[in-house]
């Protein structure tokens, strides 16, 4: 599986050295860092894992390491109410399921010890997975919480690659999007400007969890896009 792990803003330095070990335990290898807390701690900790962290890209932001995947997996230890309402968090073996046969780059976001991710960074993933835990303790480690991820994806079959099921890139699924939100404009649907954008949010919530190759994405994109068209010209003949 082409996926990285990304820690993003990781507090402790010892916590990233204990997830490059737990990435090489399950054989994964790419790992970016967010503005890293990365000492030699971190390489004592990784102990025969070391060149996972001398081979980690590290980035200044967010935004750059987002732009750096096909498919976005944000991590999540909130029960999945209030914090981001248009989709609830799949379990690690239903991303494991999601995931099967897919061939594109795959980020696994893991935010800090203290916060996780923000709200504002778990809405620009295409998914959000939690490690379901006891209510008497339901916070995990970090490096936990990487390790119970990484086995579930470990378990993984690896399948032959089909060369014309090309994953969607992230470019191209946002212009199925942008193309969604025209036929909207044309529609005039809904006439409230707002509820338009929440139409549009859970469409793009709709396209991140399909898991769409590139040829589907360009499918979908034809009909929409004749749609809005049509409707425009009806309304240039009207006036």
């Amino acid at each position: 599986m082409n996926a990285a792990v990304v820690l993003v803003e990781p507090e402790g330095p010892a916590n990233v050295g204990m997830v490059a070990r737990t990435m090489k335990n399950f054989g994964f290898s790419q790992l970016v860092l967010v503005n890293p807390n990365l000492t030699e701690e971190s390489y004592a900790y990784a102990v025969h894992a070391k060149d996972v962290l001398d081979s980690a890209v590290i980035l200044d932001s967010f935004e750059d390491a987002l732009e750096l995947f096909d498919l976005a997996v944000g991590t999540t230890g909130k029960p999945g109410k209030n914090y981001i309402p248009d989709r609830a968090p799949i379990m690690p073996w239903e991303l494991r399921e999601t995931l099967e046969g897919y061939s594109g780059r795959v980020g696994l976001f893991f935010g800090r010890e203290s916060i996780g991710l923000k709200n504002e960074e778990l809405a620009k993933m295409d998914l959000t997975v939690t490690v379901p835990t006891s209510e008497a303790y339901p916070i995990m480690n970090l490096a936990q919480s990487v390790a119970v991820i990484l086995y579930e994806l470990f378990k993984r079959k690896p399948e032959p690659a089909v060369e014309a099921l090309k994953p969607a890139t992230r470019k191209e699924k946002e212009k199925l999007v942008e193309t969604w939100a025209g036929l909207l404009r044309a529609l005039n649907y809904p006439k409230d400007a707002e509820r338009r954008e929440v139409f549009i949010r859970v469409f793009r919530r709709f396209v991140g969890r399909a898991v769409l190759y590139g040829r589907e994405v360009h499918t979908l994109m034809g009909p929409l896009r004749k749609a809005r068209i049509k409707l425009e010209e009806c309304h240039n003949a009207e006036r």
